[in-house]
């Protein structure tokens, strides 16, 4: 008998959570209201210059990210104010579970899993009351190279995992990387090759209809660059040269 009980609690649990996160993430398509982004700086490779960035970073530094998004919603003729808007949140000292070597199925639901709640126990001081969408953003110093395309986002928890590089001349490609994996948590899907990194045609193209094709004068969001011939591409300076395409646009619910 208290089998079956404790069989029925932990199902109600699920429903809830599963009802929750359906709820969740359709109010964060209907573009009626504005999202609360939260963003977490990480001092991604315990250097002083990444802490002392992060020491004096403030709220402006992601204003670009607002732009972007305002400007693409009332592209796409949604008629919203501030349809993001982002709060810096304090430093986190804590790194957060690696998704690598996580390439099978189980093998991400763990991963998941253990994101999920890292990110509820890693906020909770903080975080009297939850924001539509969690960034952690890693700095790391701009001096060493590191692979800042190992970002994630992830629609179902709402969150994403941004590296990034510690240093105000990275700032225009940093908010690149943020708006691509916020986008990722409201449902839009890479629009790139992932062995080349070469936007797909035509959905990662920012201008699929221009005549010639190429150069592009845009990144597609999604696509990640601005491809300048059928195989090659560059990363955009900054959000001024990144557009939100059709296919995406449909996909995060700003068209039909």
């Amino acid at each position: 008998m208290f089998k079956a009980f404790r069989i029925t609690v932990l199902l109600l649990i699920l429903f809830f959570v599963i009802v929750n996160t359906w709820l969740t993430q359709a109010r964060s398509t209907d573009w009626n209201n504005s999202l609360w982004v939260k963003i977490y700086p990480i001092n991604g490779d315990g250097s002083d210059i990444s802490r002392n960035y992060i020491k004096n970073l403030d709220i402006s530094a992601f204003a670009g990210i607002e732009s972007f998004i305002a400007r693409e919603t009332e592209r796409y003729g949604k008629n919203i104010a501030r349809p993001v808007r982002i709060e810096l949140g304090q430093a986190i000292g804590e790194q957060p579970p690696s998704p690598d070597g996580a390439t099978g199925m189980m093998d991400i639901m763990l991963w998941s899993l253990k994101m999920r709640w890292w990110v509820s126990k890693i906020t909770s001081d903080q975080d009297r009351i939850d924001p539509d969408v969690r960034i952690f953003v890693r700095y790391h110093r701009p001096d060493r190279p590191f692979a800042l395309e190992n970002s994630v986002g992830v629609q179902k928890g709402m969150y994403g995992i941004v590296n990034a590089y510690a240093s105000r001349q990275y700032r225009g490609n940093n908010n690149v990387i943020i708006a691509h994996e916020f986008l990722h948590t409201l449902g839009a899907t890479d629009k790139y090759d992932p062995a080349s990194g070469q936007p797909l045609t035509p959905d990662g193209l920012a201008e699929p209809d221009r005549s010639p094709l190429y150069p592009q004068r845009y990144a597609e969001i999604m696509g990640g660059r601005i491809a300048i011939a059928n195989d090659d591409a560059v990363i955009p300076r900054n959000l001024t040269y990144a557009r939100i395409g059709r296919l995406t646009a449909t996909e995060i619910q700003l068209r039909d």
